[in-house]
């Protein structure tokens, strides 16, 4: 369980030409649970061991607007990282197919109203924003703006891909 977050992609075909709705494009997502756990993995310090089990990851198909929408929770934390989903943009619409991948962030201000209340209260310190070496590397421009409505989070990101 977690906090609802209604999460969606539009990913537009950048060219000479301009910039439009990329339909047929594949997005992948995944993500670790309120505990900081990610499905279908061992993790190598034995906190926990998930392998064949299936939750919080999938993909989505763009739509002719260009967008792929998915209903997820809020990502917890583990220890050394910041709040993060990994995302994938894969399009077979150009030769060669491309391929985008990275990670989305969360404003630390919206993180602590979450991580405020169960399920995501637990013991340690969490990695803000600032001080994730991966963040730091550009992840200001990977932030993902929310809004919040009643008890859930919604937000669109939008990326463009070089065809």
């Amino acid at each position: 369980m977690g906090v609802p977050l209604a999460l969606s992609f539009r990913v537009y075909r950048v060219g000479s030409g301009g910039c439009s709705p990329l339909k047929g494009a594949v997005v992948d997502v995944s993500q670790c649970d309120a505990a900081g756990e990610y499905s279908d993995v061992r993790d190598m310090n034995n906190r926990f061991h998930t392998v064949g089990k299936k939750f919080l990851r999938g993909f989505q198909r763009t739509e002719a607007d260009g967008s792929a929408k998915f209903v997820t929770v809020y990502p917890g934390w583990y220890q050394g990282r910041t709040v993060h989903i990994h995302f994938k943009v894969r399009s077979s619409a150009a030769t060669p197919a491309r391929e985008f991948t990275s990670q989305l962030y969360f404003d630390n201000s919206i993180s602590d109203r979450v991580f405020a209340a169960a399920p995501y209260l637990r013991p340690g310190t969490r990695i803000r924003n600032e001080r994730d070496g991966i963040f730091r590397e550009g992840g200001a421009g990977l932030r993902i703006d929310l809004q919040q409505h009643g008890d859930r989070y919604e937000g669109v990101f939008e990326l463009g891909l070089s065809m």
